[in-house]
């Protein structure tokens, strides 16, 4: 996947979350720390071949388990992400 279509799919998923309602503490401070994520992944640079952390991969499969059955847009987008950053090799 090209780096453009990564950025895509990460503004799409930042677009979600604001858009994310009703949700309890826990999933609160998931939300938070993924925008954070998406953040760090925004700053990258098309040049920057290093490894993730493998905290965000954890957020990413914490986020999809925890909003899985109430927040299904939510969870495919965050799914998507997650496999394009696997395919891509970051």
């Amino acid at each position: 996947m090209e780096n453009k279509e990564l950025r895509t799919l990460l503004n799409q998923l930042h677009e979600e979350i604001k858009n994310t309602q009703e949700v309890d503490e826990k999933g609160s401070k998931l939300l938070l720390k993924l925008e954070a994520d998406i953040h760090l992944l925004l700053e990258r640079s098309e040049e920057d071949r290093e490894p993730l952390h493998p905290s965000i991969f954890q957020n990413l499969e914490n986020t999809v388990t925890h909003f899985e059955v109430t927040h299904p847009n939510l969870t495919e987008l965050v799914s998507e992400v997650s496999e394009a950053l696997s395919n891509a090799g970051i």
